[in-house]
Parts: C-alpha cells; sequence; structure tokens
C-alpha cells in the first residue's frame, strides 16, 4: 500500500460542533489544537505522544459525518487512478476531495504522520484508542464499493468474516480500515469510528460518563452515539 497515513475527520454540523470537539477530545485524551482555516473550522487532536491522526471540521451545513484523508506523496496521481476506478472528483487544489462510487467523500492529501501514538492509558489500567474506521455499504453497492476501495488503497480487500472485510493491519499507521456490508439498503455509504480496548464494559462507562449515550450491546461491540449524533463502536483488543 503506497497510502503513507490515514486521518479520520470528524465533520460536525454548526450546532454541536463546540461539544462534540470537547467530547472527542476527552475520550481520546488528545489536546485539541489551536483553530485553522478562513473560518477557524478546522483543528487538530493531539495525542501527547507519536503523531496525530484524528480531526475535527466544523462544517457550514449538514449533519455531522465522517471522511477520510488518505496520505500520499503524489495527490493528482491517486486521485487520477481513483476517478478512473469510479470516483468523482469534487476540490481540487493542493489537496483532491473525491466521492466514492457509493457517496463517501474522502481526500488525498500531503504531510503524513510517522509515529503511531500508543493506547492512552487510564486509571485503574483502562487502556484505549481509536484505532479503525469503518467503512459502512449498503447491502447493493457491496461488489463495486469493495472493489473500488481495493483499487484505492492498493492492497486486496479480505473476508475478515461475518459482514466485514479488511486491509491489511499496519503498525506504522494507528488507522486501520475496515469495510461492513449492511443489513439494509441506505442511499448512501457512510463511516464510523471504532475504538480498541483492554476492558469494553469500563470503556463504554466512561463515554458514557462524557456525554455519549448507548445504542446497542453485543457480544463483541457496544454502539454508542456522540454528542453530534455520530455513532461509533467500542470492541475488545482483538477487534483489528
Amino acid at each position: 500500500m503506497d497510502i503513507r497515513w490515514i486521518t479520520a475527520f470528524l465533520d460536525f454540523e454548526p450546532a454541536a460542533h463546540e461539544r462534540a470537539t470537547a467530547f472527542w477530545s476527552a475520550v481520546t485524551g488528545y489536546a485539541v489544537s489551536e483553530p485553522r482555516g478562513e473560518h477557524a473550522e478546522f483543528a487538530t487532536l493531539i495525542p501527547p505522544n507519536g503523531d496525530a491522526y484524528l480531526r475535527v471540521q466544523r462544517q457550514e451545513e449538514g449533519p455531522s459525518r465522517i471522511h477520510l484523508d488518505l496520505h500520499v506523496d503524489d495527490v493528482r496521481r491517486h486521485a487520477d487512478r481513483a476517478i478512473s476506478l469510479g470516483a468523482t472528483e469534487l476540490v481540487a487544489c493542493d489537496y483532491v476531495t473525491l466521492r466514492s462510487p457509493g457517496g463517501l467523500e474522502f481526500c488525498f492529501v500531503t504531510h503524513p504522520g510517522e509515529s503511531a501514538p500508543p493506547m492512552t492509558q487510564w486509571d485503574g489500567g483502562l487502556a484505549s484508542a481509536a484505532s479503525q474506521l469503518c467503512i459502512d455499504v449498503p447491502a447493493s453497492r457491496w461488489d463495486a464499493e469493495r472493489d473500488f476501495w481495493g483499487g484505492v488503497l492498493g492492497v486486496p480487500i479480505e473476508y475478515a468474516g461475518g459482514s466485514y472485510a479488511q486491509t491489511p493491519p499496519s503498525a506504522d499507521r494507528p488507522m486501520h480500515l475496515v469495510l461492513q456490508r449492511l443489513d439494509d439498503d441506505p442511499p448512501t455509504v457512510g463511516a464510523h469510528l471504532d475504538f480498541e480496548t483492554n476492558a469494553r464494559d469500563d470503556e463504554a462507562a466512561r463515554h458514557q460518563e462524557l456525554g455519549a449515550t448507548v445504542l446497542d450491546t453485543g457480544p463483541e461491540w457496544t454502539v454508542l452515539r456522540d454528542p453530534a449524533g455520530l455513532p461509533y463502536c467500542i470492541c475488545g483488543p482483538d477487534c483489528r
């Protein structure tokens, strides 16, 4: 894979931006950078050690969502390859914003990180990290979207059991990518984050104290919603 780094961008609706940014800073243990951008709409969540891989954005309008940034050496070359695979180009400047065939926005950017942060250590021996971005694919789009992301990333998307397929994990990057085939058929492809932890129940309780709402609990996953309405999951140490 010649994708050098992956950043998850949490794009918040305006009314929820301040509250949601504070929430994600608290649940990750990462400081919030000074805002940047023409309207001070961007910020980075800065880990105590290692390089950043989570960022936040205040949207001008629309519901909260997630998009991903793929860090590469040659933005234009990778964008052209994605377009040949079915992506639609939306913005082109020093970065390129595209939309996958199923509707998920993503960007090719430069400036990769080099050092993956360790898991954040909490009181009582609890440890956690937002370590996985799951691309949620409607059932009718599964084959096309899986093939598209395999081509964009330059790696095979391998069956991982159940309704999941994944890219090969890398110890050099803190964010792993996985695709999930949904049982239902929403109009577009979406994405959510997964937290990895050594004590799922304790980690879920910590998130609830900070403002998350539990939506569902299963044998391997706890599904929550953040203050901006974004769903995300907490899983055990073997979730990737």
